[in-house]
Parts: C-alpha cells; sequence; structure tokens
C-alpha cells in the first residue's frame, strides 16, 4: 500500500462537506473522473477487489488426509505387519487408510467446487459517471474518486461519501450485525470519533441499497475499505486445531505409550525366560500393532461426512470434515447486544389496536401464521379496524416480498417486508391492493417529519385530476 492510498484511508470523510472530499480526492461532482485519471489511479490503487485465498490444489486436499496422528499410527502399523508377513492384516489396514482418505477428499473436493462455483457467479457491476457520461462498469475497477450512482437493490462496491440521496437506506448488517436500515444523508457531520454504525453520511463496501437512490463519491477501495480491514484479519489469523484433531492426537499419543509399554513388558518378559529374541521382538510388535483401533479414523470419518451432507441440505457449505464436530462442540454463543446475531429477518409479532394486544404467529416473511386475541385465534377479517391497519401497512410501504427457490423473501426495508408478511396472513396482498387503490403520491421519510405518507384513491378519474394538486403541497410541505 503506498503512502497516498494511506493517507486517503486514515481521513475523516464524515466530518468533511461534499465539496471538500470532492476538492481532496481531486474529481468533479458533475462530470466524474476523466478516463486518463482512472488509468492513474488504477496503477496507484490497484483493482477493487479483495485477495482471494490461494486455490487449494487437489494434491493437497489428498495428502491432507494423511496429515492426522493416529492415521501415521495406522501407517506404521502397516508397515509392521507387511514386514512380519501378515499380509491379510496389512491389507485390511490399507484399505481403511485408502478409504478414509479417499472419503475426506471427495467431501472437500465438493467444497472447493461449490465455493469456486460461487465465485463465478459474484461477477458485480456498477454504473458510475466518468468524463460526464454515465457508464457501467465492472466493480473491480472502480477507483477512488469515481462518482457512483446507486439504486435500490445494488451492492455497494465500495466505501463513500453520500453527495445525493433521494430515500436513501443501506443495510449494513455484514458490517455493524445490526438488521435495521440505516437512513442516509449528505450533511457533514461534526464528531470526528464515529463508529461505523453512526456514519450516516457515508456508505460501505458489501452493504446492500434498501430503497431509495444516491451518488457517492468513492474515498476507498480493496483492502483500505471497512470490509477490507476484516478481510486482511481474517487472512492474516492462525488457524487453529479442531477439538477433535486435538483429541485425536492426544489418543494417538496415548497409543503410542501403550504400545511401546507393550512391546517393552512383553519383550523382558520373554528374555526373563530365555525365549528367543527375534520371536519375542516379532510377539511385541505383533500385539502392539492389535492394540491399534484400525477402524476409529474410519467411522470418524464417515460420521463427518454424514455431518457434512445434512449441512449441505440446510444450504451450508463445510470447507473441511473436522469443522463439522467443531460446529457441535459450541455451548454458549457470546454476542455483544441482545439482536446481533440473526438472520437478517424481521416479523410482527403483536399488534396494539383497540386498547389490546393481537399476536401474530409465523416467522420469516412467508404467509403462513394466525391472528390471536387472548390466545384464541381469530379471523382477521372479523375485526374491521384490524383489516383497516394491516391494509395501511400494505399500502403505505415501497418493499415486496416473493418466494424464491421455495423461501420467502423480502426484496426493501425489513421492516416494511415484515408489514407486507403480516397482512398476507390475512390474504391481503400488495398487488391486488395497489391495483385497487392507485398511487396518487408520496411524501418521502424526513427526520423532521418522522414519518413518510402516501396518498392514494380507488377511483381511478379522481387519480388523474389531483397529481397537479398533490405535486403543490408538497412543495409548500418543504
Amino acid at each position: 500500500m503506498n503512502r497516498m492510498n494511506e493517507k486517503n484511508n486514515h481521513k475523516r470523510w464524515w466530518h468533511l462537506s461534499v465539496d471538500q472530499v470532492a476538492k481532496d480526492l481531486k474529481t468533479d461532482i458533475e462530470q466524474g473522473l476523466s478516463n486518463d485519471k482512472v488509468q492513474e489511479r488504477l496503477k496507484q490503487y490497484g483493482l477493487n477487489q479483495l485477495p482471494e485465498q490461494k486455490r487449494i490444489s487437489l494434491l493437497f486436499i489428498f495428502l491432507s488426509q494423511f496429515s492426522s496422528f493416529i492415521i501415521w499410527i495406522l501407517i506404521g502399523a502397516l508397515i509392521i505387519t507387511a514386514f512380519l508377513g501378515q499380509w491379510i492384516d496389512a491389507l485390511a489396514i490399507g484399505t481403511i487408510v485408502i478409504f478414509n482418505a479417499a472419503i475426506g477428499f471427495f467431501q472437500e473436493y465438493k467444497a472447493e467446487r461449490s465455493l469456486a462455483a460461487l465465485r463465478k457467479l459474484t461477477k458485480p457491476t456498477s454504473r458510475v459517471i466518468r468524463d460526464g457520461i454515465m457508464q457501467a462498469i465492472a466493480s473491480h475497477a472502480i477507483v477512488p474518486g469515481d462518482v457512483v450512482i446507486l439504486e435500490s437493490g445494488d451492492r455497494v462496491p465500495a466505501d463513500g461519501r453520500v453527495m445525493y440521496v433521494a430515500q436513501l437506506t443501506t443495510q449494513e448488517a455484514a458490517l455493524t450485525g445490526e438488521s435495521v436500515s440505516i437512513v442516509k444523508h449528505t450533511e457533514e457531520l461534526p464528531d470526528k470519533q464515529l463508529p461505523i454504525g453512526d456514519r450516516k453520511n457515508m456508505v460501505f463496501m458489501g452493504t446492500i441499497v434498501v430503497s431509495g437512490k444516491g451518488h457517492m463519491i468513492v474515498t476507498a477501495t480493496a483492502l483500505q475499505t471497512e470490509l477490507g480491514a476484516i478481510a486482511f484479519l481474517l487472512q492474516t489469523t492462525e488457524e487453529e486445531k479442531t477439538p477433535l484433531q486435538i483429541k485425536l492426537a492426544q489418543l494417538g499419543r496415548q497409543l503410542v505409550m501403550l504400545c511401546f509399554g507393550i512391546i517393552g513388558v512383553v519383550f523382558i518378559l520373554g528374555i526373563w525366560h530365555k525365549i528367543d529374541v527375534l520371536t519375542m521382538i516379532l510377539t511385541s510388535l505383533s500385539l502392539a500393532v492389535a492394540a491399534i483401533p484400525e477402524g476409529l479414523p474410519a467411522v470418524m470419518t464417515i460420521a463427518l461426512a454424514i455431518g457434512v451432507r445434512k449441512m449441505a441440505q440446510r444450504q451450508a457449505i463445510i470447507r473441511r470434515l473436522a469443522s463439522v464436530e467443531t460446529l457441535g462442540c459450541i455451548t454458549v454463543i457470546c454476542s455483544d447486544k441482545t439482536g446481533t446475531l440473526t438472520q437478517n429477518e424481521m416479523a410482527v409479532t403483536s399488534i396494539w389496536l383497540n386498547k389490546e394486544f393481537i399476536t401474530v404467529t409465523g416467522i420469516g416473511y412467508g404467509p403462513e401464521g394466525q391472528f390471536k386475541r387472548n390466545d384464541a385465534v381469530i379471523n382477521p377479517h372479523d375485526n374491521a379496524e384490524l383489516i383497516m391497519a394491516l391494509k395501511i401497512s400494505v399500502l403505505c410501504n415501497n418493499a415486496e416480498i416473493h418466494e424464491i427457490d421455495g423461501k420467502w423473501q423480502s426484496i426493501g426495508d425489513p421492516t416494511e417486508g415484515a408489514l407486507l408478511a403480516a397482512a398476507a396472513k390475512a390474504g391481503l396482498y400488495k398487488k391486488d391492493l395497489e391495483d385497487k387503490n392507485h398511487l396518487i403520491g408520496e411524501i418521502p421519510f424526513a427526520s423532521e417529519r418522522k414519518r413518510m405518507s402516501v396518498i392514494r384513491d380507488s377511483s381511478a378519474v379522481l387519480s388523474q385530476l389531483v397529481p397537479p394538486i398533490f405535486s403543490l403541497m408538497v412543495t409548500k410541505l418543504h
């Protein structure tokens, strides 16, 4: 990393005005960077991509199956039994060793292939303004100073200072762990020391634009981003052995000590009784080999492979077999506060209506669930106020919920998605309601009003007459 890049990375961009940020990064807010400057900065900063871990070769995956201490003991037993001429035993031990290695190799190879396929699917593009023209480019070609256009559903390609917003909200759970969307603005922040979650005029690489649109000036790329700092720490972390590997190594050492003890005792007793030395050596070695549980590695590998398969059925890729056992050893999960470790989903669980609570069952964004009053199931359509509340939550809403690959997902703000799911449990769907209640206009959310507002009407004629009046009203409000 050169000094210029390091200097830029440590600036408190949120504390500066948009004009000052543009001046420091030598870019034009309207025109963006010129192609000549882009080429210079690509040489200076490099590509906007996090370094990938070195691909593991098939030979390395296969050889790593023989790294266990207990496997070394089995190989030693194989050599001894072959030396003693016990070919059937040698063949059995050899078969177990190869079988164990084959299962481990096959599972880890499948995991590597799945990860490689996922990498090929993720080739994001971004819209930038260069030389005054909007262009769609590969996200890895973005450089500091680029003006990037963000819209709902986009993944933010780099860290940047927001310079224009229109109801722009982002989902920053990847960095902060918080599922609540962050409303962005363009004003500079007076505090020079702010955590990531409070830098509301900044957007960060890897986060998602939930709603609205905006423009940003790129301030950091690749490893200089907040996500890049996390990636760097992960790559520099030393790999530790799993609890299973530690226990197997301990068992292996105990077996070795046991074998040497057997050899020593039997050999000394044989010599004491004046038995031939060579005979005693062969007998001691045979007893030592018999003490080794040859089937243990195979049984362990098969059990772990079953665990990997069950995890795969739940859409989780396990790269190494031993990691399955590590997950099984977890007894306590520590988090900094309630709600940080979530599925990044929200759900309506209760509604306060007419001075009483109505409980809503069901999880996630699916339409399955019931409405209850005092633990008794009720029909929501028998309660006019409840149906009206649910209709309002759908019609004053910019999110959508869809079933994708058998799972319901929210596109947009998670809170608004939860409201749509609650209404769907009562049979109220957004498309049907919007067809009957045409949108006339919308007043965006503002911190002063602490709300957003929409105007709808079921009359197609009225919806054509009201927009001019509504536009005048919005102008006066602002």
